[in-house]
């Protein structure tokens, strides 16, 4: 584990970084579809109702205690470092910072149709948002990156002690929402799903505005991660100690914060909240060390870089997933709305994302981008990339 790596090829870094990518993709999958596609976001906030059985509670507990908020700070951060990447790339162009603003309008308005259209639980406009606030932060030298990085984390994990003006509904309106979003998700039909939608997502603006310091912290970080040489070629050591550490630093704040937990004691309430904020982001590191460790091995690295294809589409991917349980849970589908259990919606899950690496994979074979990732290109540079891949094609982010 600890022997020196060579360094490697480009394409090769970009593979290792794709395959993270794609694997939290399956987080971030995972946790939309067991909290947000089966039932309304705000059932989470309500108790839970008692589970049907034993896999219903293994899924429940897999899903909040290993990947909750952690896929999604990971999924950040990578694209932080994307950003980063595209930002070296740019470099001999004059009109840089035009391009990468563009790319976050258009996927700014590609989030918005999202958003309003097919799926409220969308990450895209939050991510064009902070990209915007993102991009000119990145003509900073590398250690303001990291002291911003830090700085927005910090922020983040104080929040819970702050009191700040960002309103939040009480119980008597959740009860109220979640039943009217059973009726209109679970029997309406397009035209009524749409509308609930687009009223609900004025209620879920507390909640982007609560995790929009992380994402920033993320985004910055990977950024900063990226312009210090971590992702290039490193010693397989250096993504053990991640690895290690994180996930052990991790899993001990999770447990320290748990029900009769260390920091649950009588005085340490606002420890508690603390280690709360962070254990997930700590978590998330410790997941990033272990797959690019896995990734630079010889023997392990076919344990991971099955994924980077579906880590190269993950814009695609994304969407497509919202079209397809979009159909599955609402009423002008399946309506499976608040009816499926948890267990099988995890099955259901694991079936999708499956068939999305294998079609991922072959799709890749003839051409260099996955049709959302075509299309964003087009708009951002203003002219339509070759599409087909070429007889010798190295990897692309």
């Amino acid at each position: 584990m600890g022997r020196r790596l060579s360094p490697v090829s480009r394409a090769e870094r970009i593979e290792a970084i794709d395959a993270l990518r794609g694997l939290a993709l399956f987080g971030v999958l995972m946790v939309n579809l067991v909290t947000e596609f089966r039932v309304s976001i705000f059932a989470q906030f309500l108790p839970e109702p008692p589970p049907g059985t034993s896999w219903d509670s293994l899924v429940m507990a897999f899903v909040s205690t290993g990947l909750e908020m952690k896929a999604f700070s990971l999924f950040s951060l990578l694209f932080g470092v994307g950003l980063a990447i595209q930002f070296e790339r740019l470099q001999t162009r004059s009109d840089r910072l035009v391009l990468l603003l563009r790319r976050m309008a258009v996927l700014l308005l590609f989030g918005l149709i999202h958003l309003f259209l097919i799926w409220n639980g969308d990450i895209l406009t939050e991510y064009a948002v902070v990209g915007l606030m993102v991009v000119p932060l990145l003509f900073a030298p590398r250690w303001a990156l990291g002291a911003l990085s830090a700085l927005f984390l910090t922020f983040y994990a104080a929040m819970p002690l702050l009191r700040l003006p960002i309103p939040f509904p009480g119980h008597h309106w959740i009860v109220q929402h979640v039943t009217q979003a059973n009726a209109a998700y679970g029997h309406g039909g397009y035209a009524e799903a749409v509308s609930f939608n687009i009223q609900e997502v004025r209620s879920l603006v507390p909640l982007h505005l609560f995790v929009l310091p992380r994402t920033l912290g993320l985004f910055t970080l990977g950024a900063w991660l990226w312009r210090i040489g971590v992702f290039r070629a490193q010693r397989s050591r250096d993504f053990a100690w991640c690895g290690v550490l994180g996930v052990g630093f991790g899993v001990l704040l999770t447990l320290a914060t748990g029900t009769g937990g260390l920091l649950r004691q009588p005085g340490l309430g606002p420890a508690a909240a603390v280690s709360d904020q962070i254990a997930p982001i700590v978590l998330a590191l410790g997941y990033a060390g272990i797959i690019l460790l896995l990734a630079a091995g010889g023997r392990t690295k076919r344990m991971v870089v099955w994924a980077a294809p579906l880590g190269r589409t993950a814009f695609t991917n994304y969407v497509l997933q919202s079209v397809i349980f979009g159909w599955i849970f609402y009423g002008y589908g399946l309506g499976l709305f608040g009816r499926l259990a948890p267990a099988p919606t995890f099955a259901l899950g694991v079936t999708v994302y499956a068939a999305q690496a294998i079609v991922s994979a072959l799709w890749l074979r003839h051409f260099q981008f996955g049709p959302m990732e075509w299309l964003w290109r087009a708009l951002m540079y203003g002219h339509r990339p070759p599409l087909r891949r070429p007889k010798a094609s190295s990897a692309t982010i």
